[in-house]
């Protein structure tokens, strides 16, 4: 069939729209027509090399829609099911899976090169040649072709434009306070870098039960809704923010530092954890330059202090568990996904949403599809 997607075609250049010929699902692959995609910052790290996809590269990995023909082996989900695709798939087999650490499933293994699971070629066709998903998914599409470990099906009833959040961006942020960083109830935490993940994070920390949450933003049109996300307190600058943080904590540094920048730097691990306190975590949630290979920090006081730096992916969730589950939390109000969307794009728009995004004074684009109303 022939459908519409965003291909990348070179580093730097636009998202360029055109029509794609997409074939059929192979036996162990679900086509879906999109509703919704999240515009994460992920995919601007496409364009701009700091993640290396192959090229050309159809961009998207927080999508969500309906699921229109499925492989003869696939078993989990139907036509006409509702799902959001996990940017991650999981197995259920491999030893991550087996032990509860599906974001680290090891068919991720396979994210960078853009083809099919089943048997590496590829599914969607552009100007003559194969086209790469991101993730192995390409939600940048009014249609895509993916493997069943990457499909999480949900009820019908959850709005698709909000679902497709949790293909990557909230579970991502909010996992990052809940499981990596672990916080509990009386932590003190600063998230550094309010975005979609960073805002994520904040109700993560406050429905764990955190007294103080020190948001780090330059963004002054962020901090109201920082603070109404559950933030205690705002510091506007790298420069400001240890005097918010010694204030807030009285003198002994956050006992979780939890870092959702929008592009990682090796030179602010160290401030980082110069306000982590002693026995305290420093979570890089945040994409750092894959050619950024060193880090400056103290190691004496890494060591003297017990502090502890620690890497996650996905928000080290499980999604087949933790979609349904934040679902749940929202539809109970008590974490907020609409707050998290700033503005809707048709996919048309997609150059113009992720030019709004480089403002900084952003936390969510979401593309919507016609076929979403």
């Amino acid at each position: 069939m022939e459908t519409l997607a965003a291909v990348l075609w070179d580093r730097n250049v636009p998202w360029s729209i055109e029509t794609i010929e997409l074939d059929p699902p192979g036996p162990e692959e679900v086509q879906v027509e999109l509703h919704a995609s999240g515009m994460c910052h992920s995919d601007d790290h496409i364009v701009t090399g700091d993640m290396p996809f192959h090229l050309p590269c159809i961009g998207g990995h927080e999508g969500a829609g309906v699921v229109t023909h499925v492989g003869e082996k696939v078993t989990s989900v139907a036509p006409g099911d509702h799902v959001v695709f996990s940017f991650m798939p999981s197995c259920g087999r491999c030893p991550s899976c087996s032990t509860g650490h599906q974001s680290l499933c090891d068919l991720g293994e396979r994210l960078y090169t853009g083809r099919q699971i089943a048997d590496g070629t590829a599914r969607h066709h552009a100007r003559g040649q194969d086209v790469a998903t991101a993730c192995l998914i390409g939600s940048f599409a009014h249609h895509t072709v993916v493997h069943e470990s990457s499909c999480v099906k949900i009820h019908p009833d959850v709005p698709l434009d909000r679902a497709c959040l949790l293909g990557c961006g909230f579970i991502t942020g909010w996992g990052s306070a809940v499981y990596a960083a672990d916080v509990a109830p009386g932590d003190t935490v600063a998230v550094a870098g309010i975005g979609g993940i960073g805002a994520a994070a904040i109700q993560g920390a406050r429905l764990a039960g955190a007294r103080v949450i020190v948001a780090i933003d330059p963004s002054a049109a962020k901090k109201d809704v920082a603070l109404s996300m559950g933030a205690t307190h705002v510091a506007g600058s790298w420069d400001e923010a240890p005097a918010v943080v010694q204030e807030a904590t009285y003198g002994r540094g956050v006992d979780r530092f939890i870092s959702t920048m929008g592009r990682g730097e090796g030179r602010l691990i160290s401030k980082s954890l110069a306000m982590t306190a002693k026995r305290g975590r420093l979570v890089v949630t945040n994409i750092h330059p894959a050619a950024e290979r060193s880090i400056s920090v103290s190691l004496m006081d890494l060591t003297l202090n017990e502090k502890q730096i620690v890497g996650t992916l996905y928000g080290s969730a499980n999604p087949r568990a933790d979609i349904p589950k934040v679902i749940d939390l929202w539809v109970a109000g008590q974490v907020d996904l609409d707050a998290v969307v700033s503005k809707t794009y048709s996919l048309d728009e997609i150059n113009e949403g992720y030019a709004d995004m480089r403002t900084g004074n952003y936390l969510r684009g979401v593309l919507r599809y016609p076929a979403a109303g």
